[in-house]
């Protein structure tokens, strides 16, 4: 009952405003403001306000929600330790790499045909800027003075005009 009251007072509300809004001449601003007013009065009417409250204040329906929650709980609880123990794809899962490295040593790269990398090379984790990018210094060729530096600068500056 008093769910019902509170929904008709809202929807009261929201048509005064719509009303004052419409008096302004903001029109499709009052229609919308009116759509949203008519929404409460329309879910008491429809006896949706009824429903929702007299399920909120039973505790057998609270009860329910949380056996819900526990079945999908041990819904995902299952399924992820079934995942892990078949390795993903419904085989048994690998055997640990220590126990495979203890079982069979590496085979040398020549042996196979092929190298056996085992790290990354040191020269991978480098920005790659291009072949002619880096500049090698030369042993013979003085530090750059303070002038040089900014003849870049400068450079850049006269290309778009300041």
């Amino acid at each position: 009952m008093l769910a019902e009251t509170i929904c008709a007072a809202v929807s009261a509300a929201g048509l005064g405003i719509a009303a004052l809004t419409a008096y302004r001449r903001r029109f499709l601003t009052a229609a919308r403001i009116t759509a949203y007013a008519l929404v409460p009065i329309g879910l008491v009417l429809t006896g949706v306000v009824e429903w929702v409250s007299g399920m909120v204040f039973e505790p057998s329906v609270w009860i329910g929600f949380g056996l819900l929650g526990a079945s999908c709980l041990l819904f995902m609880t299952t399924r992820a330790v079934e995942r892990r123990s078949l390795g993903g794809a419904g085989k048994p899962a690998k055997e640990p790499r220590a126990t495979k490295a203890a079982k069979a040593p590496k085979a040398s790269g020549a042996a196979k045909g092929a190298p056996v990398r085992d790290a990354v090379a040191p020269a991978a984790s480098a920005p790659s800027l291009g072949a002619g990018s880096r500049q090698q210094p030369d042993a013979g060729r003085a530090p750059a003075t303070p002038a040089d530096d900014f003849s870049d600068i400068e450079a850049i500056l006269k290309k778009h005009g300041i």
